[in-house]
């Protein structure tokens, strides 16, 4: 279906979704332009509610957002050809985000990525906590934030302000840590990520958002097509368990030199340690940016729908996953099966395991202070 008759369809019914401040009264039988229910995200958890957000700009772009795990569940874009594109991983109900274990559009925390062992020394204090990935901390441990149910502070049709009360020892970090994230859709078509947190006592917090993406909008069909550019003159290589090793070593002349845009596919199986270390790409880029937003960090576009996203973030390194370990196995919107490969992260972030590389830009959070974190989608699409 053409973008202009989707818009012509849906402006009706995107004034009744439940996506404006004190939640307006969501015409149920509505679905979203890119075919989602919001009577299935709606869901008590905990005590709190949760439901499906929908922010919409005047060129028809549209994401929807759930405040479980701060998730992006879709986002929907004109393709070359003006069909609206949805261009992210997710399920079709909030039960699947529930039931079925996964960090699809996830907003990460309290730590984006592994510490190594779970174990860490802060200001003296060694803290211990939770390995849930070959003997590492991953994303938080394994009731991450992703799982939590935030609250949503603010919402209108461009924006939605959500915030989430971490406990001192939630997955046995230390600190009352208050975070906020923000995302903003702008009318050129660009995914605003703010993130903010506050603690009470020293504690790390590294978030991101952990969307998985298929420009080609047919999870069906893999990303090795897909071209990349990662501006890094530099990444951190793994161990066998996925663990930075603490060196910093040049892409030059390796699989993972993407200074210029090559196919993700193109050394994706390359014989060298470090890929089959990462069964493919799930390593850290260290950016040339220097933390300026205005940079662009990434840009990935498919050939096939024309579709390019730009990367901007104040972020010290990027961390490319090409999923790597998706198998198949679980069903995703539309009934699609989400095979090997089909969707690649781009996760703005700190490099894993800084709290135990002291060479490392910190990820030490202390009380009085406040971490600030953004990160900027871009998309466009080229005829």
């Amino acid at each position: 279906m053409k973008l202009k008759n989707l818009a012509l369809a849906g402006i009706g019914a995107c004034a009744l979704l439940a996506s404006c401040a004190g939640g307006n009264k969501a015409a149920q039988e509505a679905t979203t332009a890119s075919g989602l229910n919001p009577e299935l995200f709606s869901a008590n958890k905990d005590g709190k509610d949760i439901k499906l957000y929908t922010l919409r700009n005047a060129a028809g772009t549209e994401a929807c957002i759930t405040n479980f795990g701060g998730r992006l569940v879709s986002f929907a874009i004109a393709d070359k050809n003006g069909n609206l594109t949805d261009v992210v991983l997710g399920f079709d109900s909030i039960q699947d985000y529930i039931n079925v274990p996964s960090d699809f559009g996830a907003s990460i925390g309290r730590y984006a990525n592994r510490i190594g062992q779970g174990r860490y020394v802060l200001d003296g204090d060694t803290v211990q906590l939770p390995t849930n990935n070959f003997g590492h901390c991953l994303h938080g441990g394994p009731t991450g934030w992703q799982y939590s149910v935030y609250d949503v502070a603010e919402a209108n049709d461009s924006s939605i302000v959500l915030t989430l009360l971490s406990p001192d020892g939630d997955n046995n970090f230390p600190g009352n840590v208050q975070a906020k994230v923000t995302y903003t859709l702008t009318a050129d078509n660009k995914l605003d990520i703010a993130y903010e947190a506050t603690t009470d006592k020293p504690t790390v917090v590294n978030m991101t958002n952990h969307s998985y993406f298929n420009l080609g909008g047919d999870p069906s069909k893999d990303i090795t097509d897909h071209l990349l550019t990662v501006n890094a003159n530099s990444y951190t290589p793994v161990d066998s368990t996925f663990m930075t090793t603490g060196e910093i070593a040049t892409v030059e002349g390796t699989p993972f030199d993407f200074r210029t845009a090559k196919p993700v596919g193109q050394d994706i199986d390359a014989d060298n340690e470090q890929v089959r270390n990462g069964k493919g790409f799930d390593h850290n880029w260290v950016l040339a940016t220097e933390g300026n937003i205005e940079v662009p960090a990434a840009v990935l576009y498919s050939p096939e729908t024309g579709i390019e996203m730009t990367v901007y973030t104040t972020e010290p390194g990027v961390q490319v996953y090409s999923g790597n370990f998706l198998d198949g196995t679980v069903t995703g919107k539309g009934g699609k099966t989400y095979g090997k490969r089909a969707a690649i992260c781009l996760e703005t972030q700190h490099y894993p395991d800084s709290p135990n590389k002291a060479d490392w830009p910190s990820t030490a959070l202390r009380p009085g202070e406040t971490y600030k974190s953004r990160t900027i989608y871009s998309f466009d699409t080229k005829k």
